[in-house]
């Protein structure tokens, strides 16, 4: 059995040695369980990041994830006489496992709920352990590991026996890090590139759609300056509405037409890949109301109380074979009086969303009504206007499409070369 990979940047050789994962660490910092409330205290007022799976995700702290902040009271006394250091390693146990990063500057850092930091030994280059961390051999062996259903998690003690492979030439661990790093950074630059256009989109939507009370919007293509109020209205002035159908469980076959379900339109992106379920192709005849072709225009209309996990709206792209709509999802078509690229933009618009995550739900689930839709308040412009809006925001969103494949062909080309830098998962010991 081979102890090195299959890619190896020229001048080294050898094999790379099996060791104990522990083994590389100087030191492990875990305070799981500790909260200010067992400290005596609470986090009161504070600029200091707590750290805690909610926030640590693959590589980056996210900000905009549940974050709490403590006082530099709290701070000492919860993290006594050590702290986080810039590249120091924090790891999270359980829900979710295996996510990492290193720590990004030289601040104080509380270490909260779920996660741990590894402080390493001085001849452990720790750029390259936060890819190794990251990589499917070191991931698949976690995962193998966890214990619980639902809420995957693994303790220390279980995480001491694991065994990695790692050269020992501190170069060549070097050399791998480099080289991977700099596919982060691009991908990090590519992602705030994309941050970037769906925020000008964003931003330009609130300006070509008038807002709540407004006739007109505060932005306007020159030649419909003069044009005048926009019309009032609801949904089903400008389209007609069809609701899935409640297909039998019973009825699912495992090749055959595609239903498409609430799962497939995950986050306004449609995602038949995603738990694909498929009736026999003599539904498409006898069920032809719910057939859905290309560029068709669907809606979720299921979730969660006080979260906006519905109203995603998606279109069916044009290399899209024949499906059939499912419950609880819904088929709009534009009538005459509109255009399909405006009412797209139009559903997607925050003002008709707020309309509709503001109908009353049950007490934990939100069902949205296709009368519910159709009643909702809009206001619309001539078929020209329509049509000029649409082809702006479109183009936006053809910019955002190919930023997004962009990024998905770096982590591709990242995942397979991470593949090759490191021994497969059933090499490891």
């Amino acid at each position: 059995m081979s102890n090195v990979p299959k890619l190896r940047f020229s001048g080294f050789s050898g094999d790379w040695e099996d060791k104990n994962f522990y083994g590389l660490l100087e030191e492990v910092l875990d305070f799981r369980g500790r909260t200010p409330k067992k400290l005596g205290m609470d986090w009161g007022e504070g600029n200091i990041i707590s750290l805690s799976a909610n926030n640590v995700k693959k590589g980056y702290i996210d900000y905009d994830a549940e974050c709490n902040l403590g006082s530099v009271a709290l701070y000492e006394k919860w993290m006594g006489k050590v702290s986080l250091e810039k590249n120091d390693i924090v790891f999270t146990m359980e829900a979710p496992l295996g996510n990492a990063l290193l720590i990004p500057d030289s601040q104080k850092y509380i270490l909260s709920q779920r996660v741990v930091a590894f402080k390493t030994k001085q001849y452990i280059d720790n750029f390259f352990l936060i890819q190794l961390i990251w990589s499917r051999s070191f991931q698949s062996r976690i995962s193998l590991l966890s214990t619980g259903s639902t809420a995957k998690g693994i303790n220390q003690k279980t995480l001491k026996t694991i065994h990695i492979r790692l050269p020992s030439d501190e170069k060549e661990q070097q050399k791998i890090a480099n080289c991977l790093s700099s596919i982060d950074t691009l991908i990090t630059a590519q992602t705030q590139k994309l941050d970037t256009l769906k925020a000008h989109k964003k931003g330009l939507m609130q300006q070509l759609f008038p807002a709540t009370g407004e006739t007109i919007p505060k932005r306007r293509f020159p030649e419909f300056r003069d044009a005048g109020d926009w019309e009032d209205g609801v949904i089903s002035d400008l389209a007609d509405t069809v609701m899935g159908n409640a297909f039998k469980s019973s009825d699912f076959v495992e090749n055959g037409v595609q239903l498409i379900r609430m799962g497939n339109l995950y986050q306004g992106e449609l995602q038949l890949n995603r738990s694909p379920v498929y009736l026999p192709n003599d539904c498409s005849k006898t069920h032809s109301k719910f057939l859905v072709k290309p560029f068709d225009l669907l809606m979720s209309m299921t979730g969660t109380v006080g979260k906006r996990d519905y109203g995603f709206i998606v279109k069916i792209p044009d290399d899209c074979k024949q499906l059939l709509l499912n419950q609880r999802v819904i088929k709009i078509a534009p009538k005459e009086s509109c255009i399909k690229g405006f009412l797209l933009q139009l559903l997607k618009s925050e003002k008709l969303l707020n309309g509709l995550y503001s109908f009353p739900g049950g007490t934990k689930q939100a069902n949205l009504s296709a009368q519910q839709l159709k009643e909702l308040r809009v206001s619309f412009p001539l078929l020209s206007e329509q049509q000029k809006i649409a082809n702006c925001l479109s183009s936006i969103d053809d910019l955002i499409t190919a930023q997004t494949k962009k990024i998905e062909s770096l982590k591709a080309h990242k995942k397979g070369l991470m593949q090759q830098l490191f021994p497969a998962s059933e090499e490891m010991a």
